[in-house]
């Protein structure tokens, strides 16, 4: 069971009041993690990756086991850590502005 941890704005799009439990058929990444998340999901479609590239939104960041994954390929497998449910997977939102 693989853990994700939404931002705020994202788990009340999805009326969730926790971390999301996901199972993953095949080898975790961040891509079948997302797939899973948005076929659970359908209103967090778009809002986490753009619609027709798939690729990570601009404000959006992925970290897992204390490091930033978000430049990582969306196929590369996830740490061991969280593939057995130890350590979440998190959707980050970034910080900007001025």
């Amino acid at each position: 069971m693989i853990r994700v941890v939404l931002p705020v704005h994202l788990r009340t799009l999805a009326q969730l009041d926790r971390e999301v439990e996901l199972h993953i058929e095949g080898q975790a990444t961040q891509r079948s993690v997302l797939d899973a998340l948005e076929a659970d999901y359908p209103m967090l479609r778009g809002t986490i990756r753009d619609h027709d590239t798939q690729k990570r939104r601009a404000f959006l960041r992925f970290f897992a086991c204390g490091e930033d994954l978000s430049h990582e390929p969306p196929d590369a497998p996830l740490p061991d850590e969280v593939v057995k449910g130890s350590e979440p997977f998190m959707v980050v939102g970034a910080m900007a502005g001025g």
